[in-house]
């Protein structure tokens, strides 16, 4: 069982392709929403808010250098 408070993103249309994350004060913690056993990634905050930009830019069809 988990102690952290899991989401899941409201991206994803069916719910087949979605992100699951809980956050901690130093951690964002990030699964597959469909296997809530599986390996996780744990990126500082900063890392993740980056990573997500830089997804949000490329689904946009924008440069990595543009804000979102």
């Amino acid at each position: 069982m988990s102690i952290h408070q899991w989401r899941k993103s409201p991206y994803g249309g069916d719910g087949s392709n979605r992100l699951g994350t809980a956050t901690t004060p130093a951690r964002v913690l990030v699964r597959d929403s469909k296997d809530s056993n599986g390996p996780r990634l744990a990126p500082r905050p900063a890392t993740w808010t980056r990573s997500a930009a830089c997804t949000a830019a490329d689904a946009h069809g924008r440069s990595r250098g543009a804000r979102p």
